[in-house]
């Protein structure tokens, strides 16, 4: 059993100023955004040219700030926010959600890919894999910042920690550090080595779906449900229920985007062995 570190979330303060962890957290998963997507930039195949991923990167970051903060309002506190308006402005107090950054760069990528003239499944297919790092930098934010604990776990458990920001003295689960794990380092690397060599338009983004979703709905059987919310119909989370969408949409992909073309390979390649047995 472990002791949260009580970390001060303020990582440099200059009189006045200060520069919260959870902040440079973001600036963190941006920067490795830019330099993974410089390196996957020089592979033509991959359909985007290195100034190219700058315009992606403006229109990315604008998407996940905007997305993050107006979902979190939408999705996690809609009454507060429409009696308080001017509240969803006050950035500094918290409150980001990841299903709405995930709204805000998919806009980001419909935007990018009607300017540049490319297939929304190419900008999609190349930003996926370079998503996991910066959810992981947010999530490790989130530990720092002493938030978004876990359920309550057993005093056997050796990783279990106490969280006195919790009100309680037992051990919970570290769900930060799990989601950290799984929908960042464990995804990255699954999406990484999967779109290593050309594959069907849609099956990069399609996994990311699969792969976050599987990932977020798991962990959510061991993260402490928002207090102000709780539980919802099935004993699901809010963030489990937000994440069932994303299974849709990967079944949608399979139908839709990855299937005819495949079809459309074993075709040619029935014709082609029929024309070389002839």
């Amino acid at each position: 059993m472990l002791l949260y570190p009580r970390i001060d979330p303020v990582a440099v303060q200059i009189g006045p100023v200060a520069v919260h962890w959870y902040g440079l957290m973001y600036l963190i998963g941006f920067g490795l955004f830019y330099y993974l997507g410089k390196l996957r930039a020089q592979d033509s195949w991959r359909g985007m040219s290195p100034k190219e991923l700058d315009d992606l990167l403006f229109v990315g970051v604008l998407g996940v700030i905007l997305g993050g903060r107006l979902g979190f309002c939408l999705f996690y506190q809609p009454e507060w926010f429409a009696a308080h308006p001017l509240d969803v402005f006050k950035v500094w107090q918290g409150g980001m959600s990841a299903h709405g950054g995930m709204l805000g760069v998919f806009a980001a990528i419909m935007i990018h890919a009607a300017l540049h003239k490319k297939s929304f499944w190419v900008v999609a297919d190349f930003v996926a894999p370079l998503v996991p790092l910066g959810l992981m930098a947010g999530r490790i934010g989130n530990f720092i910042n002493g938030e978004l604990w876990g359920r309550l776990c057993s005093y056997h458990l050796p990783w279990g920690m106490i969280f006195p920001q919790s009100g309680t003295l037992a051990p919970r689960h570290p769900s930060q550090l799990y989601e950290a794990g799984l929908e960042g380092l464990v995804l990255f690397i699954v999406l990484w080595g999967l779109s290593q060599k050309p594959r069907t338009k849609g099956v990069i983004s399609m996994a990311f779906c699969l792969g976050y979703g599987a990932a977020r709905f798991t962990v959510e059987f061991f993260r402490q449900p928002d207090s102000y919310i709780g539980l919802g119909l099935f004993g699901l989370s809010r963030g489990q229920w937000l994440t069932i969408p994303l299974f849709l949409i990967a079944g949608m992909i399979w139908l839709f985007v990855v299937k005819p073309p495949l079809e459309d390979k074993r075709r040619r390649d029935k014709l082609l062995e029929r024309f070389l047995d002839s």
